[in-house]
C-alpha cells in the first residue's frame, strides 16, 4: 500500500456529549455542534473547508449535506459514508487520502448518530443481510440463541479464548471495571459511574460471559475533525503546537479467514491483526512504542482479543496482560480507553471513531489533564463487523512527548475559554458566526439549530 504523498495532520476536534437514544438531541443540531468546536479548534473558517466527509448509518441519503449546508453553501463536495461500526474512522482515512494524494488541503470530517433504543437492529428486513453468512456460520458452529445477535458475535469469541488460553469471565469483566472507571475523568460519556468486579458480573446475563456492563449501550451523539495538508499547515505556523500527525493509518477488510469457523476471526481478529501491522510499519513504530491506545470495545470480549491482535501481548497471554493491571495507571501499558470507552462512552455508530480521534488528540496535546498518559505515540482502533477495521497512529507534528498542561495554559493557547477536553459546552452563537461561511451562508439551512442551541446555554 502506497504512501501519501502529502503528510495529513489534525488540528482541530470537536465532540458533543454522548447521550441516550430519545430524540432530545436531532443529527442536524449534534454535527453541527461537533463542527463548529472542530472548526474553531483549528481556528478556521468553513470558508476554508475543501471538502466534507460526513460519517452514519442510520439516516438518509444526503444526511450530510443537511449538517454541512449549516456552516455555508460553498459548493464543495461532500461525501457520505457508512461502514458499518468503522464508519468515522473510515471518514479519517478518506481525509487522509484526500489530502495524501493533492486533492484538497483542508478536510472536515463529521460523524453522527441518531440511533433507536435497544439493541442493534437492522431496518433492511426485505433483502439479504450483509451478515447473513456470517450468521449462519455463527449459528452453526455455536448453536442459536434468542439473545442479541452482535453480543452473540462477541461473546462467542470471548469463549473461544477461554477454551483455547484459559482466560475465565472475570478477566472480560475486569476490562469493563477499568473502562467505567476511566469513565468518571470524560464529560462526554454517556455513562459515568464506577463499578465494582461483582457488581459488573452480577449485573444482567446478556450472552455469557458477556453481562449488561459489558455491552456498549446505543447512543445519539456526534464528533468531528479537521484534517490538513503539510502545504496548509506550514502556511498556519500558530497551528503547529497543536497539529497531531496520521503517522500511520491503514483500512483492511476480510481475507478467506473470515470463514475459517473460528468465532474469533469472525469478529476481525485476523483483518484487526493485518490492519495494525500495516499501520504500524508506516508510522515506524511498534507496539511496544504506542503508551495509550483507543481500541472499539464494543464488549469487553473484543478488547481482551484485541490486545492481541494488536500485538500489546503475546499470543495466548492477553488475559494474564488484564490481570496485571497493564492496561490501566500504574501497569505496563498501554493505558486502553482512557476515555472509558465505547462500554462507557457509548456507541453513536457514525460518530465513535471521531471520539476516539479527539481523545487521542486531546491526550497528545496534554490537554487531557485529568486522565493524562505519557505519550508520544498513540494507536486508534475502530471495527465494524461485515467487516472493515481502521487503524490510527498518531503522534505530535513536532515530534516531541506530551506535556501534561494546566486549564490556564490551554485556555491562553487555545479558542475557547475552557478545556474542552475536560469540560463539555455548547457552543455560544459568537462560536457559531466565526466558523460559518462569510460568502456563502444561508440561514434557511439552520432551520431551528440556532434557537436549539441557545436554549441549551
Amino acid at each position: 500500500m502506497a504512501s501519501p504523498k502529502s503528510p495529513a495532520y489534525i488540528v482541530g476536534v470537536g465532540l458533543t456529549p454522548f447521550i441516550k437514544p430519545r430524540r432530545s438531541r436531532e443529527y442536524p443540531e449534534l454535527g453541527f455542534e461537533a463542527g463548529v468546536k472542530a472548526l474553531l479548534d483549528a481556528g478556521l473558517n468553513y470558508d476554508d473547508v475543501n471538502q466534507g466527509v460526513a460519517c452514519y448509518c442510520y439516516g438518509d441519503t444526503t444526511s450530510g449535506q443537511r449538517i454541512f449546508y449549516q456552516f455555508g453553501m460553498t459548493g464543495i463536495p461532500v461525501w457520505n459514508t457508512n461502514n458499518a461500526c468503522a464508519t468515522g474512522s473510515t471518514g479519517l482515512h478518506m481525509a487522509r487520502t484526500l489530502v495524501g494524494s493533492g486533492a484538497a488541503d483542508v478536510v472536515l470530517v463529521i460523524g453522527f448518530e441518531q440511533m433507536s433504543p435497544g439493541s442493534i437492529k437492522s431496518i433492511w428486513s426485505d433483502r439479504p443481510s450483509p451478515m447473513g453468512l456470517s450468521t449462519a456460520l455463527m449459528e452453526e458452529t455455536r448453536g442459536k440463541h434468542g439473545s442479541p445477535r452482535n453480543a452473540q458475535y462477541f461473546a462467542n469469541a470471548g469463549r473461544e479464548y477461554m477454551e483455547k488460553y484459559g482466560a475465565k469471565a472475570e478477566d472480560f469483566a475486569e476490562i469493563a471495571r477499568i473502562s467505567h472507571e476511566h469513565s468518571q475523568r470524560n464529560p462526554y460519556a454517556q455513562f459515568r459511574q464506577k463499578y465494582s468486579l461483582k457488581e459488573i458480573m452480577d449485573s444482567p446475563m446478556i450472552h455469557a460471559p458477556l453481562t449488561k456492563l459489558q455491552c456498549s449501550p446505543t447512543s445519539d451523539g456526534a464528533g468531528a475533525a479537521v484534517i490538513v495538508s503539510q502545504e496548509f499547515l506550514d502556511s498556519r505556523p500558530q497551528l503547529r503546537d497543536q497539529a497531531i500527525l496520521m503517522a500511520g493509518q491503514s483500512l483492511m477488510t476480510d481475507t478467506p479467514a473470515l470463514f475459517s469457523r473460528s468465532a474469533m476471526d469472525l469478529v476481525g481478529y485476523d483483518m484487526t491483526k493485518r490492519a495494525a501491522q500495516a499501520a504500524m510499519k508506516e508510522a515506524g513504530v511498534s507496539p511496544s512504542d504506542i503508551k495509550v491506545c483507543e481500541l472499539h470495545d464494543c464488549f469487553s470480549a473484543n478488547e481482551l482479543i484485541l490486545l492481541e491482535g494488536l500485538g500489546f501481548s503475546e499470543q495466548g497471554k492477553a488475559h494474564e496482560m488484564v490481570r496485571r493491571g497493564d492496561i490501566t495507571y500504574g501497569g505496563k501499558g498501554p493505558i486502553v480507553n482512557p476515555s472509558g470507552g465505547l462500554i462507557s462512552k457509548g456507541h453513536p455508530l457514525g460518530a465513535t471513531g471521531l471520539a476516539q480521534c479527539a481523545e487521542l488528540t486531546w491526550q497528545l496535546r496534554g490537554w487531557a489533564n485529568n486522565r493524562h498518559v505519557d505519550a508520544d505515540v498513540a494507536l486508534q482502533h475502530n471495527l465494524g463487523l461485515g467487516g472493515a477495521v481502521v487503524i490510527n497512529v498518531y503522534k505530535r507534528a513536532d515530534g516531541k512527548a506530551n506535556r501534561q498542561l494546566s486549564d490556564a495554559e490551554i485556555t491562553k493557547a487555545s479558542a475557547f475559554d475552557y478545556n474542552p477536553a475536560t469540560e463539555a459546552k455548547h457552543p455560544s452563537v459568537a462560536d457559531t458566526e466565526k466558523v460559518r461561511s462569510r460568502t456563502h451562508r444561508s440561514d434557511y439551512a439552520l432551520g431551528d439549530t440556532m434557537e436549539k442551541l441557545q436554549a441549551r446555554l
